[in-house]
């Protein structure tokens, strides 16, 4: 069975938290589909890299329903306002992972997040002849 790279994903999660975070900072310069949109789809391909980096084993289908189950739970967690996790959403990086506001629209931007990953993934596994090895589980 095919391992992935931890470096390659390390390096492809510190790309898409990049956008990401680019995305929102510079969110005035870029097309208004992309600014509002860009850094919940993002979220969710950073979320399936960083399943797949801590299940390298695993097949794409498991990494992808891991990581949708993920970022959902996360969007549901917006709509608990608890004193608690209101202090840990003020800081930077409880913002960042946690977010505030439950939007239904943040639940598309994450299946295509994690569709990208799928995508990527399956089109890296094609490209390197992966999918055409004897014994390759289906």
């Amino acid at each position: 069975m095919r391992r992935r790279n931890p470096i390659v994903q390390l390096l492809l999660i510190a790309v898409a938290c990049a956008l990401g975070l680019g995305s929102r900072r510079f969110g005035r310069l870029l097309p208004g589909l992309v600014a509002a949109y860009a850094g919940d789809t993002l979220w969710a391909l950073a979320a399936f890299l960083g399943f797949g980096l801590i299940l390298p084993r695993a097949q794409i289908r498991t990494v992808a329903a891991m990581a949708m189950a993920a970022s959902v739970a996360v969007e549901l967690s917006q709509l608990y306002h608890a004193p608690w996790i209101e202090a840990i959403r003020r800081t930077t990086l409880g913002g960042l992972i946690l977010g505030f506001d439950f939007v239904w629209s943040d639940l598309a931007c994450y299946a295509v997040g994690v569709g990208l990953g799928v995508m990527g993934e399956s089109l890296w596994d094609l490209a390197s002849g992966w999918r055409d090895r004897p014994g390759r589980p289906t």
